[in-house]
């Protein structure tokens, strides 16, 4: 005879399950309510209390936790069966658990103790116990018990899978009970609701609370100045999570204009992030140049911070350090979560680049070519950057088109009145014809820096030669998407 333990809250089927494991020649345990609920139904079951010679106490908080049941449950066959046998401790051969749905209750007394452990039990001994947690799956197990005895070592793994998924998920409500967290007004937009964990958080030295909008885009400013150079002065202009101005200066003022110069129509409204400490020269600059909602800096004078007082609406972020950028990135998609780790490769130097055309790229285009594919990686595919002297002159990206992205970037450059004579192209992925770089050429590009990789590589290569141009290959793609 087998033996099976059933606890569950979602009674769905349940009975004409238990009346089919009856005829199977199964012995059920069965804790309180659902030893209750299948007696209702006239199947014969055996208390857990019954078996473990003892009752359920504390209300029900402490019901399964013995060791006849879980030596049953975690018992090899064969290796452990002198054991159990000394201890009077039956084989649990199914075990059908299910929990309170702790999400519509938000109560502590609903965080299932007894549950989740029987599942994970019974999941780490699936070569041995079958384990349920869903309903839909009682007429396949059922119909292998009939079929051979028992449910086959395949099935038996993808219910252990299910399992962990299944505490997974209920873990993590719980855990979201417990966190610190922080309501926003809404979401991206206002019908959408949203709310804040914060971890690491940048400290809010001045201005309203921060929106769901505004810490996205400063996360994206925080993640783009991080791979600037500590020991230059440097500026980061985000709008809508992707950068429209980027530069490097002698100073902070002189860092912010340029990189202001380089899109002021969408730097209205932006968030503005810098890598040293804000002065008050900087401050009476930006204020005077346009509307900001986010600064970011890793710290600011006191006569700095009296200048934006004047500006309530700005809210002011101080963030900690320069190594606090996330290692893992989480994406809900339908039906699950994605992770990948952060792309982290950045700054480049050099040694990580391959001349592949007759002309070298000049002392000048070295360094441009490195700041504009530093900014490049931080840009939302298809991603353009083209830059000079420390300074991005036109940005395009969020295309579906590479082309297209080519041409918004000159038409930035063009719209703020800067010219792309001489100055550098970076990609965030390689070039799959040569359009873009004949687009580029025309408009003055003199170098450009892509990872290469594409099946067209010596057709391009040949292009640039043609043109004139310099490129370099850095063997390393980064889509943003």
């Amino acid at each position: 005879m087998k033996t099976a333990l059933i606890s569950v809250t979602d009674k769905n089927g349940l009975a004409e399950f238990a009346k089919a494991l009856v005829r199977l020649d199964f012995e059920i345990l069965a804790t309180g309510n659902t030893a209750k609920y299948l007696k209702e139904h006239d199947i014969s079951v055996i208390e857990v209390s019954d078996y473990t010679g003892f009752p359920e106490i504390l209300d029900g908080r402490v019901k399964t936790l013995h060791p006849k049941i879980y030596g049953g449950i975690l018992g090899r066959r064969e290796q452990d069966e002198a054991v159990l046998s000394a201890h009077s401790i039956k084989f649990i051969d199914l075990v059908v658990v299910n929990l309170y749905d702790f999400k519509e209750t938000n109560s502590i007394e609903n965080i299932d103790i007894g549950g989740p452990t029987l599942l994970r039990a019974a999941a780490k001994n699936y070569e041995h116990v079958t384990v349920v947690v869903d309903h839909k799956d009682y007429p396949e197990i059922i119909n292998q018990f009939k079929q051979s005895g028992h449910t086959t070592l395949e099935t038996r793994k993808k219910l252990a899978y299910k399992v962990f998924s299944y505490t997974s998920k209920y873990d993590r409500a719980i855990a979201s009970y417990f966190a610190e967290k922080a309501p926003l007004r809404y979401g991206e937009n206002p019908h959408q609701k949203a709310v804040f964990y914060p971890k690491n958080v940048p400290e809010l030295l001045q201005g309203k609370a921060l929106s769901y909008n505004n810490l996205v885009d400063s996360d994206a400013a925080f993640e783009c100045i991080q791979d600037l150079p500590a020991n230059t002065s440097a500026c980061v202009i985000i709008k809508h999570a992707t950068p429209c101005g980027v530069a490097l200066g002698c100073n902070l003022s002189d860092a912010y204009e340029k990189a202001f110069l380089a899109d002021p129509q969408s730097a209205f409204g932006g968030i503005i992030a810098f890598n040293q400490i804000l002065d008050e020269k900087t401050a009476k600059f930006i204020i005077d140049k346009q509307f900001v909602e986010v600064i970011l800096v890793p710290d600011i004078t006191e006569s700095a911070k009296k200048v934006l007082s004047t500006k309530p609406n700005c809210r002011l972020l101080r963030y900690k350090n320069n190594n606090a950028s996330s290692t893992k990135i989480a994406r809900s998609v339908s039906g699950g979560m994605l992770f990948q780790e952060n792309d982290t490769i950045s700054p480049y130097h050099l040694s990580d680049i391959k001349i592949v055309t007759d002309k070298r790229p000049s002392e000048q285009e070295y360094q441009d070519l490195l700041f504009a594919q530093t900014v490049v990686k931080h840009v939302k595919s298809n991603a353009i950057v083209y830059a000079k002297n420390n300074q991005t002159l036109g940005i395009g990206g969020g295309q579906t088109s590479r082309v297209f992205s080519a041409k918004i970037a000159i038409l930035k450059a063009e719209e703020a009145g800067l010219t792309l004579q001489n100055a550098v192209m970076a990609s965030d992925a390689f070039f799959p014809f040569a359009d873009s770089i004949e687009i580029a050429a025309k408009a003055g590009i003199s170098a450009i820096i892509q990872p290469g990789g594409s099946k067209n590589d010596q057709e391009i290569i040949g292009k640039a030669n043609q043109l004139g141009l310099s490129m370099v290959f850095t063997g390393v793609r980064h889509f943003r998407h």
